[in-house]
């Protein structure tokens, strides 16, 4: 009957958003290579064999906690910037949304991190490679709008004020991480924009700060 296979259905999506939670919630406290299934299992409150009825491996869960990520971030990231039509104030927004993430879901970067260590080539490693894309093509296009609207300095090389702009978001979030006071980024996040703003922008400081 077509009821109980769409409930079935409901709760297997719900049990799989629980495991993805837990492991977020885990890999904020310790590394997620030392997370195992039973961890996740007790975590939501199933037994560990009821883990692999929704996800057919661990490697599983964490491609759903990178889709998730993905997903989240990129869509967080693109209202942030569609919120003004000025690419430059787009860009800080973008800046700011992306800090407010990593406050609220410090195991996304342990994640991401953990995972860029290994040498070869993974699925997960991939899945983070679709992710920065998605990211870079974003702050891309808001550095060629402004590019195009004069507001960057001359000679400015868009590419590498990209690097620069996603460089200065992971240097912020690797310090807080190495510290381990990763809401210090509320305060710290305004200061380092800034900077990087009055290296790219064609006006002064004061007149070319969002």
């Amino acid at each position: 009957m077509t009821p109980p296979v769409k409930h079935s259905r409901q709760a297997t999506e719900f049990r799989q958003g629980s495991l993805v939670d837990a492991a977020l919630q885990l890999a904020a406290q310790r590394s997620p290579a030392d997370i195992t299934t039973g961890d996740l299992a007790q975590a939501v409150g199933i037994t560990q064999g009821a883990v692999f009825r929704h996800f057919p491996s661990k490697e599983a869960i964490w491609l759903a906690v990178l889709d998730w990520t993905a997903d989240t971030l990129i869509a967080q990231l693109q209202l942030a910037a569609a919120q003004t039509e000025h690419p430059l104030m787009a860009l800080q927004a973008v800046f700011k949304t992306h800090v407010d993430f990593v406050m609220d879901h410090p195991g996304v970067p342990r994640v991401i991190f953990q995972e860029l260590q290994h040498t070869q080539d993974t699925a997960l490693k991939a899945r983070v490679r679709g992710l920065m894309q998605q990211y870079r093509t974003l702050v891309i296009g808001l550095l060629q709008s402004a590019h195009e609207q004069h507001l960057l300095a001359p000679g400015t090389d868009v590419a590498a004020a990209a690097v620069l702009f996603l460089g200065s978001v992971q240097g912020l979030v690797m310090q807080a991480m190495v510290s381990g006071q990763v809401q210090a980024m509320a305060a710290q996040a305004p200061g380092v924009f800034s900077i990087y703003l009055r290296g790219i922008s064609a006006n002064s400081p004061t007149e070319s700060r969002p």
